[in-house]
């Protein structure tokens, strides 16, 4: 059987009131992840749309020999769509319930109760001097609200947006401690409900990114020729949070003052809202009676230097999208290094509610654009036009290089698994592995690797060097903010000048290729080296599948399972967390004292030891597998050393880390015609009013959301049958047969719950029966 990870990171895209409908396509993902879990344990079959997805991953198993997992791991959003990632990662994170966001959604949305009660108009007679005014406004002809709005939610639309015109001017209509408390509650309800087991597997990371705007800004230096150093305002902040999944559920990804920071702060339309301030989270903490622990150390982490100047109190946090709408960049930023299991398919999917905001008509349009048009475009539509172009680009040009990657690989195997078979002979892979001829096949294998590279060893060397002296000069700098250093520059070349002081030069001792002191610093401290190794191998074992006779999948299994333990030895050991609490101090000391810094990373990762670990597991291991797939293993383990002395600086020192390309996919209304055709403007309301629609009526967000779902299933069940290869590709029929099954679970499941239009779900449910009748 083969297996496989879907690994989806998530972006979703601000979007005003359609923030309803990607509610609706994020719970589509959650009821996907709960399917995977049920299908990867004991647990019982899920009920609704859930129970469709684990009949799909099953069918996969037994129709298509691939047992799939399905995860979501990396999650990032802005404004509206950063509230829906909060709460997502929450839930996956927690195993809490995300039922709590659609009542947030569903009841809250609203004007009427966003509204600061300071603000609203407190009868028909309150600023009677406007009603002229806001009569012509909502009623000349060609008016926003005809325009925009349809005719049977119109005298809804006026009455509310009359009394949003006539509350307070020149200050932000809602209420800021309001929109954090709606958050709170939610947040609480999770909190409250019983929590099942996490949705990722144990130890697996999962990190979060939502978007917000310093209005204010802070100064950062650039380093120039000339002048040497300048400053530039940086209005750009993200909120982050980063967390390894538990064993049990109940376990928050934050603290939840930091949740709701990290929620009103993204979603902080400008005018809309008054900016965040830390003022407002403790107003909150002290309403709640509750704490907030760590308080300090988060607000550092994320504000570092507010944090170092002492302004925090100051700091106004405006809505994401004003400066980042399509957060990529972040969730690519954690890519590289993720552990993995079994092979991985890797997907970048984002939500995008409206791929057109502008429209055809609009660009059609000879005159001028009015009031309304020019504010609300501005605000919501232009800033995502451009910025996700940039990060395509950058993943489609990761994707080459893995590409190219992989071809050089496969180039090699067959000149460099003769060199090894030459080196050693062909009764290497009739003996025994043990830990002690593990550790002398691997110096005998290095050394050779050395010899035959000739003088572009040198460059090889170079880059590894560097590689390892950056990470620590890196470490060093985020250990040791008290330094305040604009990057952590000085410290590399003040480690460079160091270790020269001691014998290793970086320009002499490495033309040596056997100088002893070179060799012993990449024996202490090349932590990459090792890492990669066993990426390779584990690559070369478990996921370059080839045909040979005797080899069974619990045999690959195990072998997996051996290299992913030695693996994690060597992971544990290399961020900064696994150095101890004395290493801040030794960081800070740096200047003075680069050796005992240097010392105490060399003492506390214990690299050399960890070898003889690392030898033992593969040792054991080896011993137990069927002679071809331990000659496979040792041809790429012994072989590592001349493949390393390649590719490394050919990948500008990043090394064999994941071979396969980063596919992107997409989940818009314009990609879902299972049901409806037509897009956005055949099926969602919130589009209405300039994408202000939903927040002035129930009926809207209803219809968006059960839309939301609807096609969130859509695209849940095209993501999950694309892992398949072509030959093994379900038929359109039976795609077709499974949208329909968790289509109807859907209709059912929300049926009692959308009431405001009687008629929303029956009218669905028909369009679902005929358009699937002839299955």
């Amino acid at each position: 059987m083969r297996q496989k990870e879907l690994r989806i990171a998530l972006v979703c895209y601000g979007g005003v009131s359609l923030a309803v409908y990607m509610h609706g396509v994020t719970k589509e993902m959650w009821k996907a992840l709960q399917a995977s879990r049920a299908f990867w344990s004991d647990e019982p079959d899920p009920s609704g749309s859930a129970g469709t997805y684990l009949r799909l991953l099953r069918r996969l198993e037994h129709g298509s020999n691939l047992r799939l997992r399905v995860l979501t791991d990396i999650v990032a959003g802005a404004s509206a769509g950063g509230i829906n990632s909060v709460f997502l990662a929450q839930a996956i994170h927690s195993g809490q319930s995300l039922e709590p966001l659609t009542d947030l959604w569903l009841e809250t949305a609203d004007v009427d109760v966003l509204l600061d009660p300071e603000a609203r108009p407190w009868s028909r007679a309150a600023k009677f001097w406007a009603m002229p005014l806001v009569s012509y406004l909502l009623h000349r002809p060609g008016n926003a609200v005809s325009a925009s709005v349809a005719p049977e939610t119109r005298a809804e639309v006026r009455e509310k947006l009359s009394r949003l015109i006539r509350s307070r001017w020149f200050e932000p209509p809602f209420s800021g401690i309001g929109f954090s408390r709606l958050l709170c509650r939610a947040f609480m309800a999770m909190e409250r409900a019983p929590a099942e087991r996490p949705l990722l597997p144990v130890h697996h990371p999962l990190d979060l990114f939502v978007t917000a705007t310093d209005f204010k800004g802070h100064l950062e230096a650039l380093h120039l020729h000339s002048p040497e150093v300048v400053f530039e305002s940086e209005h750009r902040l993200t909120v982050d949070f980063h967390a390894i999944t538990q064993a049990e559920g109940g376990h928050s990804l934050a603290h939840i003052p930091e949740l709701v920071l990290a929620a009103r702060s993204t979603a902080s339309f400008p005018g809309a809202f008054p900016p965040m301030q830390i003022a407002e989270i403790d107003r909150l903490v002290r309403e709640k009676e509750a704490e907030w622990p760590g308080r300090e150390a988060f607000l550092q982490r994320i504000m570092p230097e507010h944090s170092r100047r002492g302004d925090l109190d100051s700091v106004s946090l405006i809505d994401g999208s004003v400066l980042v709408n399509a957060p990529f960049a972040d969730a690519m930023s954690v890519l590289r290094d993720r552990p993995a299991t079994r092979e991985v398919d890797r997907r970048f999917v984002y939500i995008d509610p409206t791929p057109d905001p502008v429209g055809a008509a609009v660009r059609a349009e000879t005159r001028a654009p009015g009031f309304f048009p020019v504010i609300f475009g501005s605000l919501s539509s232009i800033p995502r036009e451009q910025p996700i172009r940039d990060n395509l680009e950058a993943l489609e040009r990761d994707s080459r290089e893995k590409g190219a990657l992989r071809a050089i690989v496969r180039a090699l195997r067959p000149e460099i698994e003769e060199t090894v078979e030459r080196l050693f002979g062909h009764t290497l892979f009739l003996d025994r592995p043990t830990p002690k001829r593990l550790a002398a096949w691997r110096a005998k294998a290095q050394q050779a690797a050395l010899d035959q590279a000739g003088f572009a060893y040198h460059g090889y060397a170079q880059v590894k060097f560097s590689g390892i002296v950056t990470t620590l000069g890196r470490m060093i700098h985020t250990a040791a903010p008290e330094l305040e250093l604009p990057n952590a520059g000085p410290i590399r070349e003040h480690l460079f000048t160091h270790l020269e002081e001691t014998g290793i030069d970086r320009e002499k001792g490495l033309r040596d290729a056997r100088a002893p002191a070179m060799i012993a610093f990449f024996r202490t401290h090349d932590i990459a080296f090792r890492i990669r190794r066993l990426r390779l191998l584990a690559r070369r074992v478990t996921q370059e599948r080839e045909n040979e006779e005797g080899v069974t999948e619990q045999q690959r299994d195990d072998a997996r399972t051996a290299i992913y333990g030695a693996l994690a030895l060597y992971m544990d050991r290399e961020p900064e967390e696994a150095l101890g609490e004395a290493f801040p101090d030794l960081a800070r000391a740096f200047f003075d004292d680069p050796g005992a810094a240097i010392a105490h990373i060399a003492s506390q990762r214990r690299l050399e030891e960890t070898d003889t670990l690392v030898d033992g597991i593969l040792a054991e291991a080896m011993a137990e597998m069927p002679a071809l797939l331990r000659r496979r293993m040792l041809l790429a383990y012994l072989g590592f050393p001349f493949y390393d002395t390649v590719t490394l600086p050919l990948l500008r020192g990043e090394g064999l880390t994941e071979f396969e390309p980063v596919r992107v996919d997409r989940i818009s209304p314009e990609d879902c015609n299972a049901i409806r055709k037509g897009g956005a403007g055949e099926t969602l309301r919130g589009t209405e009013f300039y994408n202000f629609g939903a927040f002035f009526s129930r009926a809207y967000r209803e219809n968006d959301y059960l839309w939301g779902r609807l096609h969130g299933a859509e695209r849940m069940i095209d993501l999950i049958a694309s892992t398949l290869s072509p030959e093994h590709a379900l038929s359109e029929r039976e795609l077709l047969q499974f949208r329909r099954e968790a289509f109807l679970e859907i209709l059912d499941e929300e049926e009692d719950r959308l009431r405001t239009d009687p008629g929303l779900v029956d009218r669905i449910r028909r369009e679902v029966m005929g358009i699937t009748s002839g299955i």
